[in-house]
């Protein structure tokens, strides 16, 4: 009854703990996808504060610098190239991490959650054996 698959008697009880359950488990989700997301953008965070941090302490460090002024053009230069190799470093590995977890999100958040379902058939590695020879 109802597109119950059951067969048996409509059951309003079981259909609203059922709605409740369908409720609880989108709202579970949506915090879920909320947190992961927000995760992601406090990598982008931490790389900006950090590429900030090594800007005051390198490059204004060496632009604060009393020194000749040709000294203090090469420890600014020096100072920019350290500064830019950080940065770069920081940025490859931060961005790395957030590119793998987004993906690990996207696999297990999203569709484990909406597509995967447990009930295939057993997997059955490809193999140029055939069954005739495997026989023998």
């Amino acid at each position: 009854g109802h597109g119950d698959d059951h067969g048996g008697e409509f059951d309003f009880q079981e259909v609203i703990i059922h709605q409740m359950i369908h409720t609880i488990e989108f709202v579970l989700g949506a915090i879920s996808n909320t947190a992961s997301y927000l995760r992601l953008w406090a990598l982008s965070l931490a790389h900006a504060g950090l590429s900030e941090v090594f800007w005051e302490r390198v490059v204004l460090s060496a632009l604060e610098l009393k020194a000749h002024p040709y000294v203090h053009a090469a420890a600014v230069v020096v100072a920019f190239c350290v500064w830019a190799s950080m940065t770069f470093a920081v940025l490859m590995v931060m961005e790395t991490l957030s590119a793998c977890l987004h993906d690990i999100r996207l696999h297990w958040v999203e569709f484990q959650n909406k597509f995967y379902k447990g009930d295939g058939y057993s997997f059955v590695p490809l193999t140029f054996v055939s069954k005739s020879e495997e026989e023998d």
